[in-house]
């Protein structure tokens, strides 16, 4: 086991670039078995959930070369088996994307219940009935056990806009013959890697970005060479990272067209972002608000400046309304970064309501905060209410998931004298390296084995 010691106070400062985007990469790795031919996949996070993806790929038989630490090649020449390992899936939630590509190319799939974190109840009633829809047979006991004899194109209405759901309907209709239409689709910038990777590997898929997929199925994808794109998430972690140790960060290669909302939270609690970068030989300073969004590529740059002077104020809404940040599918502000805006929240001055509307267990954090001193009522699992600022002090702690784990790092990175991180495997699931670039910044922080 691994613990992280933390001496807070210290405000960071430098420049720190993002990994790739987890929740990109989990699901192209998996789109690997899809083909029989190379799949190159560049700007990997090497992170737990990752590895133990690569893990299940290569027992069901995929070939895995690196060409980098960050830079992979996998080839499903044959898939040897259909029958994946219970204690990785244990581990990953992720591995339900198996089934999508399985049943394309295999016609069947034997899954061990998915894990992951336990942020409450996390549905996979929509996985399988869009699969169902495309002609899979499921059998659910102790797990799942899926068959077809020929996946078909079907119109699907998702009962809730999942992101997974949504890839392994994706993944599973490239390969079904005839159209699919796929209504109440998941559209985050993650599900639009994926589908931009089939399609550079021969699928016929439109209406990228929007909340209806229409899929052409082909008999066959080939390979192809594609690169993970910024995590918006660790950017967003980052900016609150920033603010709430009074710092200055220039975050580097992000993707400010995946930011609006998140530019618009922090706004909201006192915070103000730049996008930057170089336009031809002058340099370009934007506030975030004048970004056009609707760009694939922002004209301003595709840097984030979060600069050392913020008011912290949190912005009431009219007549001196309480505010709130809240939750939702794309393009609304993501669940993931719910804690950390949270935490951020208690260095601010103002009250603000924090409502968490997808996951009844995502708050359940909150108590670790009130010891080290926040002022914040969990109204209930949905819903806290959180008075700023106030000052926190060091405490030891236990990391419950991968986003409230990096929630409780920037609090303890905000306090007051030492913190003790413990379960940080579950921070190393979502942040590569973390530490590492947190100590470049200036942070106190090191990794300790116990």
């Amino acid at each position: 086991m691994e613990r992280f010691i933390i001496e807070g106070g210290a405000p960071l400062h430098g420049t720190v670039t993002p990994s790739g985007n987890k929740n990109a990469a989990l699901p192209i790795l998996a789109a690997s078995l899809l083909t029989d031919e190379p799949l190159t996949v560049r700007n990997v996070p090497r992170i737990r959930d990752v590895e133990d993806m690569l893990a299940l790929l290569a027992g069901l038989g995929v070939e895995i070369s690196e060409l980098s630490r960050q830079d992979l090649v996998l080839r499903a020449r044959d898939v040897r088996t259909t029958e994946l390992s219970r204690d990785i899936c244990a581990q990953i939630r992720a591995s339900i994307l198996l089934a999508g590509p399985m049943l394309a190319r295999a016609h069947e799939i034997k899954l061990p219940p998915p894990g992951g974190d336990v942020i409450g109840r996390r549905r996979v009633d929509t996985h399988l009935a869009a699969l169902r829809a495309l002609g899979a047979q499921v059998v659910a006991g102790d797990g799942f056990e899926m068959r077809t004899t020929g996946l078909r194109g079907s119109e699907i209405f998702l009962d809730e806009a999942s992101v997974t759901a949504t890839e392994n309907a994706l993944m599973a209709a490239t390969m079904a013959e005839g159209t699919t239409v796929l209504l109440n689709a998941a559209g985050e910038p993650h599900v639009q890697e994926l589908a931009r990777c089939l399609n550079s590997m021969g699928a016929r898929i439109s209406g990228i970005g929007s909340n209806a997929l229409i899929v052409e199925g082909i008999d066959r994808l080939h390979g192809s060479d594609v690169t993970i794109g910024p995590d918006h998430i660790e950017v967003g972690s980052f900016i609150g990272l920033a603010a709430a140790t009074h710092g200055e960060l220039l975050i580097q290669n992000v993707a400010p067209e995946h930011l609006p909302m998140v530019f618009i939270a922090f706004e909201r609690l006192g915070i103000a972002c730049r996008v930057c970068g170089k336009v031809g030989v002058a340099e370009a300073v934007l506030p975030a608000r004048g970004v056009d969004f609707t760009r694939r590529h922002s004209p301003a740059g595709t840097d984030v400046l979060v600069p050392a002077t913020q008011s912290l104020k949190i912005e009431s809404d009219l007549h001196n309304a309480v505010p709130k940040i809240d939750d939702g599918p794309w393009p609304a502000f993501p669940s993931d970064l719910m804690s950390i805006a949270l935490v951020v929240a208690t260095q601010c001055e103002g009250t603000i309501l924090m409502h968490e509307k997808m996951f009844e267990g995502r708050m359940f954090f909150v108590d670790k905060l009130l010891n080290m001193g926040a002022r914040v009522v969990l109204c209930d699992p949905h819903r806290a209410v959180v008075v700023g600022p106030s000052e926190l002090h060091g405490e030891r702690l236990e990391s419950p998931d991968i986003r409230a784990g990096m929630a409780l790092l920037l609090a303890g990175l905000a306090a007051q004298g030492q913190s003790i991180i413990n379960n940080i495997g579950q921070i190393d699931r979502g942040y590569e390296r973390i530490e590492e670039k947190l100590q470049r910044l200036g942070a106190r922080i090191e990794r300790v084995k116990v």
